[in-house]
């Protein structure tokens, strides 16, 4: 997957607000609306640009308590690693999920209604799962920093 310095700069645009027109990307790239859509769609069809989403508030949605979990396989299976994979893409309540190394087999942002809430999925999702070695949960106080924004590098630098 190639990109040029007027891809990287689109791609630093969209990053920041991806409601923009294609009018209103291409005048800040330099290019013709026409030429802005042609590289919007390779970047997308060549999985540089992956999804194109909001960033939505949990608090503003009910979903006030957040938390990170380190989890720990019993064994680390290709098998048991692809289950606990499925079981995590298949989860509401997880919102982002990362195999790791280190410490820990998984990392997981987890939100929840209430603590309550909370239990009753610690409950369904790790003490159901024999798979499950165990896990460490760290509630979150505050967000401090919140995107999907990747540092996109000039190509030509």
């Amino acid at each position: 997957m190639q990109y040029d310095r007027i891809d990287a700069r689109i791609l630093e645009i969209v990053q920041k607000n991806n409601r923009l027109t294609s009018d209103a990307i291409s005048k800040m790239a330099g290019l013709s609306a026409t030429a802005c859509q042609r590289r919007l769609k390779r970047l997308r069809s060549d999985g540089i640009i992956e999804a194109d989403v909001s960033i939505v508030s949990p608090k503003a949605v009910g979903r006030p308590i957040q938390m990170l979990v380190l989890v720990s396989l019993e064994r680390e299976r290709s098998d048991i690693v692809d289950r606990f994979k499925k079981g995590i893409k298949s989860s509401v309540e997880v919102v982002n999920g990362f195999y790791v190394t280190g410490d820990a087999d998984f990392v997981l942002y987890v939100t929840a209604r209430s603590m309550e809430d909370y239990e009753q999925f610690t409950r369904r999702f790790f003490y159901e799962n024999s798979d499950i070695k165990g896990f460490k949960t760290m509630v979150i106080m505050d967000r401090v920093k919140t995107g999907l924004a990747v540092p996109v590098t000039n190509p030509e630098d």
